[in-house]
């Protein structure tokens, strides 16, 4: 009792001061380094942490050290913020400073307790910056970079001129860094329990690219772009008062993912139930009546369809650990389940393949799709397809009585080289009857009535009905339209071919009096409602500049959707379509980003060579200063697409701007979203038009910014984009340096070799081919115009991309090699079209920003330390 009454008046009386030089002063020293004394922490504690009871030698402090009590790899620190160290016990952050070094007075003859706290300072640079950090202190401790464990003292010294140092070289990456340290005092050592800590800096990083702080406020970094939680999916209730939020978060340093899904009320956004565990768990799809729902759960290659019924609070594995599982869809009454499984054939024990066409080329051409019924609730199954062909759902009659699916087959005679069919099935009997059948025939879907379809396809999708482009012109095939069917008549009817937006997604109002169309409109993936009575568009507002994807409840009361804005990460919400009152359901990446700032993005676009006006945009940097001068990255696509303004993906402009740069983003002529005539341009050009439009574009940008450095532009594309890129260093010096991912050198072989590279032709150089156009696959190849790139170039490409051979950047790579042009060529290995590996696509994030670095900046020292021995 005595001995708890001296601890209480130990805690009373106990005092902890940080104590450390008066300033935060740098000074150079003889041998060309900055010395940066680090006197702000935020402080968490001290506590008493004893040793564990039965312990022995085999446990002692510096077991204890190396004991991590808590998770600091996900820590924020905030001046004033506390967490909850045990139900018993909270800890604030506090700002700790003053005139000396950090410095407790305690009793250690009286207090045989160890005691640990944390110190936090945050690191800022603005560039790639390397530093020697030397912590010193006579008890132990352990250093902390970024959540991961650098430098560690193990040792106790009792004269503190004796105390030795952790030292660590510090490799700093532009933006901001947290620095912890784990103090842990040695009862038996009567030293003053003090820390130092100090940074010796390279003068060739200049004084000012260099900060210590206490406040998390910072720029966006690529954790923030890879670890934050992602939403996959939202799915409305019957009657519109639920929606189910499908979500994603990658483990911090691994391919690992775990997924999860939130039961939220439509009309508050409150969450009303989660289902969360170790397996990837599915997007949800709501029954047509009640509170029930279904949704997959997949593990091991094996997937179990689960059906919740939130009335009864019942939870049914109707289907279990089910191998191939592709997807699901309910009846209209609720009482069956049409799912498909996919089957793949043996392989040839030979090691030879006989291929059938050119799609068989594809790993996945002879695996099979086929459809099967699962009643319920019984779960007795059906097979309703096989055979050589796959057959892939469109929709289920309002009746329940048939189905609607597609197949394709080659079709070598006629543009794209495929043939899709549109078949119904009946389900009494399991016969079939083809009702229509055209090129690349999108999805299919039956209105409430049943006695129409509503299609999606190419403008040419049944002749020219859906054609909307100036005499001479070929229509841009991926500019998607919306068609109604009428099945008595046989007769279609092009309700899009006026409306200049790309149909994205395409859903029946339960009446059958309306549609709700997403679409591509410019830079913005927007929701309409078209009326068939009036055969008028009216756009529903939303809360993001892009949408992804959106749910209508049957009742035609709510809908549910999520998406992003260009500088805001991605959202879901649900929308009373009677008010049009947009509710916030969840905000996932809410605590990642709360402390992030980003700068402006405007729009400015300039006319083109036609007089028409080319939208763009302008990301600028955080913090931005009119008075300086920025480098500048210009990325475009080019392509069938726009570069939409959705927040983050592969090529992040906030990301981009986050390293102090000015993005500009242009959309040429070519792509969907802005009117058929603009689309058909892309159609036989490969390249003309759009490097004209980049380069007047540029110019016309720069004269426009004074505050851009137009010595110091830079640009980049992937894909289609990455060929553009390969092209304008072909056509131009304007540019300082330039990366392409994956781009095209050499359209013949392109057209080729690409698994898709001759159906995409089929569009882009419609009826045109590598023996009559060699005005087109040799003349507008980048390949054979190697010889006037005068800019320094990065090529990027994974070494088995199927997409875009990395043969086409191999041959660009020898091609300027041996003409004695400046190239870099990097293969990321075991990588396809798009980099997905967690650690690869760091690194290949990092070698874009720091070859960006090295000729915008001139700052070379980023991409010395990625590829040394140059």
């Amino acid at each position: 009792m005595k001995f708890n009454i001296q601890r209480r008046m130990m805690t009373v009386f106990l005092y902890w001061g940080i104590v450390f030089l008066s300033m935060n002063y740098l000074w150079a020293n003889d041998e060309g380094k900055m010395t940066k004394n680090i006197n702000e922490w935020l402080q968490l504690g001290p506590l008493d942490m004893p040793l564990p009871a039965l312990h022995n030698e085999k446990f002692d402090l510096k077991a204890l050290l190396k004991f991590q009590a808590v998770d600091i790899q996900q820590w924020q620190p905030k001046n004033g913020a506390t967490i909850s160290w045990h139900s018993e016990k909270a800890l604030t952050w506090n700002a700790a400073k003053s005139n000396g070094e950090m410095e407790a007075t305690l009793n250690s003859e009286k207090n045989k307790t160890p005691q640990i706290t944390y110190l936090a300072a945050y690191l800022e640079v603005t560039r790639w910056t390397k530093a020697e950090l030397e912590v010193r202190s006579p008890h132990l401790l352990a250093v902390f970079l970024d959540g991961g464990r650098i430098a560690t003292k193990e040792t106790s010294e009792q004269e503190a001129e004796e105390a030795k140092t952790a030292t660590h070289t510090l490799k700093l990456e532009t933006g901001k860094h947290l620095l912890v340290i784990k103090a842990l005092r040695d009862p038996e050592n009567t030293s003053r329990w003090t820390v130092s800590a100090k940074l010796d800096i390279d003068e060739t990083f200049g004084e000012t690219a260099f900060s210590i702080n206490t406040s998390p406020r910072q720029v966006m970094n690529i954790g923030h772009l890879v670890d934050s939680p992602q939403i996959s999916g939202v799915s409305i209730s019957a009657d519109g008062q639920l929606a189910a939020v499908s979500l994603r978060q990658t483990k911090p340093g691994s391919d690992k993912s775990e997924s999860w899904l939130e039961i939220r009320n439509t009309a508050d956004g409150s969450l009303v139930q989660t289902y969360r565990g170790g397996t990837a768990l599915g997007t949800i799809t709501w029954a047509p009546q009640g509170n029930k729902f279904a949704y997959t759960e997949t593990g091991s290659d094996k997937t179990t369809l689960w059906i919740i019924d939130l009335d009864t609070g019942s939870s049914n594995p109707i289907l279990r650990d089910i191998k191939a599982f592709e997807g699901f869809t309910w009846a209209p009454d609720g009482n069956f389940i049409i799912y498909s499984l996919a089957e793949t054939p043996e392989k040839d024990e030979r090691g030879v393949k006989r291929l059938t066409s050119p799609r068989d080329r594809w790993p996945s051409f002879r695996t099979g799709s086929f459809l099967y019924r699962l009643d319920l609730p019984e779960g007795t199954r059906q097979r309703l397809t096989a055979g050589a062909l796959s057959t892939y759902l469109g929709s289920i009659s309002p009746d329940g009585r048939k189905l609607l699916f597609t197949q394709t087959v080659d079709d070598f005679e006629n543009r794209p080289y495929t043939k899709t069919s549109l078949s119904v099935l009946d389900l009494a009997d399991l016969s079939t009857e083809t009702i229509a059948e055209g090129p690349w025939l999108g999805a299919a879907k039956w209105s409430p009535d049943g006695k129409s379809l509503l299609i999606t396809g190419p403008p040419r999708l049944f002749g020219e009905l859906g054609v909307n482009v100036p005499a001479g012109m070929i229509a841009n095939d991926y500019d998607t339209q919306a068609y109604l069917f009428d099945l008595a008549s046989g007769k279609p009817e092009a309700i899009t071919r006026n409306f200049d937006p790309a149909i994205d997604n395409a859903v029946w109002d339960n009446r059958g009096n309306s549609i709700y169309f997403l679409v591509t409109e410019g830079e913005y993936n927007r929701i309409y409602n078209y009326s068939l009575k009036s055969k008028k568009y009216n756009k529903i507002e939303t809360d993001v500049e892009v949408v992804n994807a959106f749910d209508l409840a049957k009742s035609n009361s709510t809908l549910a959707y999520y998406g992003s804005n260009a500088s805001t990460p991605p959202r879901a919400f649900s929308i009373n379509l009677k008010t049009g009152k947009n509710i916030l359901l969840t905000d996932p990446g809410a605590s990642e980003f709360q402390d992030v700032t980003f700068g402006e993005v405007k729009r400015w676009t300039f006319k083109n060579a036609r007089d028409v006006e080319i939208e763009g945009r302008v990301y600028y940097p955080p913090n931005f200063d009119p008075q300086k001068k920025y480098p500048c990255i210009v990325y475009y696509y080019g392509g069938t697409a726009v570069v939409g303004r959705d927040f983050g993906g592969r090529y992040p402009k906030n990301l981009f701007a986050a390293q102090g740069y000015i993005v500009y983003v242009l959309q040429p002529s070519g792509a969907p979203g802005f009117g058929q005539e603009f689309s058909a341009y892309h159609v036989n050009d490969w390249g003309n038009i759009v490097a004209e439009e980049i380069i007047s574009g540029t110019k016309a940008f720069l004269k426009a910014h004074p505050f851009v450095d137009e010595k110091r532009v830079g640009c980049i594309g992937a894909s289609y984009g990455g060929f553009m890129t390969m092209t304008l260093v072909t056509k131009t010096d304007l540019f300082a340096t330039a990366i392409s991912h994956a781009g095209i050198s050499a359209l013949s072989s392109y057209w080729g070799e690409g698994f898709w590279g001759y159906l995409y032709s089929s569009v882009a150089t419609a009826n045109s081919f590598p023996w009559n156009r060699k005005d087109i696959y040799v003349d507008q190849s980048p390949l054979y115009n190697a010889d006037k790139v005068n800019t320094p170039i990065l090529l990027l490409h994974g070494d088995v991309d199927t997409n875009v051979p990395p043969g086409e950047s191999d041959q660009f790579y020898v091609a300027l090699k041996l003409l004695g042009k400046e190239v870099e060529y990097i293969q990321v290995a075991d990588q396809n079209h798009h980099i997905l590996d967690y650690k690869k696509r760091i690194i290949w994030q990092k070698t874009i920003f720091a070859w960006f670095d090295r000729f915008l900046k001139d700052q070379p020292q980023w991409w010395e330390e990625l590829y040394p021995g140059e």
